[in-house]
C-alpha cells in the first residue's frame, strides 16, 4: 500500500534560533515540514504575522521545508497570512474557560460562525486539537464543536498521546474523528510516582518521553493510520520534559516514526 505521510515537527523548542537556523536544523533532523508557532518572542509574533509569516516561508522552502501549520491566533491578519503562504491549519487546543464547559463550547461556536466565511475565503482550516485536563478533551466533544462544518474549515487534530492521558481508546477516536480528520499528533507521557508507597497520598507528575517509551502505543496508532489509508502530516510535537535532550530524542522519534510506517 502506498501512503503519503508528510513528516513534521513543532518548533516551539528551538524559539531562540534564527528562522535561517531553524530551517537548516529541521532540514537536518529529515523533516519536510513543520508547524510554526505565530507567538509571542518567537522568529514570527502576532502583530508582525503579515510580514514575517511570508518571510519565514520563504526561508523555510529554501531549505526544503514547508509550513504544514501554524500555532498561534486565529484573527484575520494571521488567516490571511496563511493564505497567502498556503499554510492549511492553524492548530489550536480550546481551554475551559472559568465560565464552564457549555458556555465555553457556546462562544467558540459563535467565534466559529463569524470566522468560517473568513477562513473559506482565504482557503485555510482552524485544526482543533483533543488535549487532556480543563481542555476540549475528548473525541466525541472536538467532532461535537466541529462535525456541522466543512473540513475545509474547521477539522479535527488528534492527538494521541492525550486520549491516553484521558483514558480514551485510539480505535474509538480515530472513528469518531475520521470524516474530519486533517493532522495527528505524535508525542508520548508515562506518569512517575513522586513520592513513596508510604505516602498517605500518592503524588503523581505527567512525564514526557520518547515515542518508544510512553503510555500512548504509536505501533497501534500508525496501524490505524495504515488500515484506514489515512494521508496528511504526522507532526512530531517535540515535547519533553527533559528540555536538554530535545535534540536526540527527536531525532530518535523521527526515526521510530519512519520505521513504523515502513519508509
Amino acid at each position: 500500500m502506498s501512503q503519503e505521510i508528510r513528516y513534521t515537527v513543532f518548533t516551539k523548542p528551538w524559539r531562540e534560533m534564527s528562522t535561517s537556523e531553524l530551517a537548516q536544523h529541521v532540514a537536518e533532523l529529515g523533516f519536510s515540514g513543520v508547524e510554526f508557532p505565530v507567538r509571542p518572542e518567537f522568529q514570527v509574533e502576532p502583530d508582525s504575522v503579515e510580514e514575517g509569516l511570508p518571510e519565514a516561508a520563504r526561508i523555510l522552502a529554501d531549505h526544503g521545508v514547508a509550513i504544514e501549520s501554524v500555532a498561534g491566533p486565529t484573527d484575520e491578519a494571521t488567516i490571511a497570512a496563511c493564505g497567502e503562504v498556503g499554510v492549511p491549519i492553524i492548530r489550536i487546543c480550546p481551554g475551559i474557560e472559568e465560565d464552564g464547559y457549555r458556555a465555553t463550547f457556546d462562544r467558540l461556536r459563535s467565534e466559529f460562525e463569524t470566522l468560517q466565511p473568513i477562513l473559506e475565503e482565504h482557503g485555510v482550516a482552524i485544526g482543533v486539537q483533543n488535549h487532556c485536563n480543563n481542555f476540549i478533551s475528548s473525541a466525541h466533544a472536538i467532532m461535537d464543536l466541529v462535525g456541522d462544518y466543512s473540513p475545509d474549515q474547521f477539522c479535527a487534530v488528534w492527538d494521541p498521546a492525550h486520549n491516553a492521558l484521558s483514558g480514551e481508546m485510539p480505535e474509538q477516536a480515530i472513528d469518531i474523528f475520521w470524516s474530519h480528520l486533517r493532522m495527528v499528533n505524535f508525542k508520548n507521557p508515562v506518569w512517575l510516582r513522586q513520592n513513596g508507597p508510604e505516602a498517605e497520598r500518592a503524588e503523581w507528575l505527567r512525564y514526557w518521553t520518547s515515542g518508544r517509551q510512553g503510555i500512548a502505543s504509536w505501533p497501534k496508532v500508525v496501524g490505524l493510520l495504515q488500515e484506514t489509508e489515512w494521508e496528511g502530516p504526522v507532526t512530531l510535537c517535540a515535547e519533553y520534559t527533559d528540555r536538554e535532550s530535545v535534540d536526540r530524542l527527536i531525532a530518535d522519534d523521527i526515526a521510530y516514526a519512519k520505521e513504523l510506517f515502513g519508509g
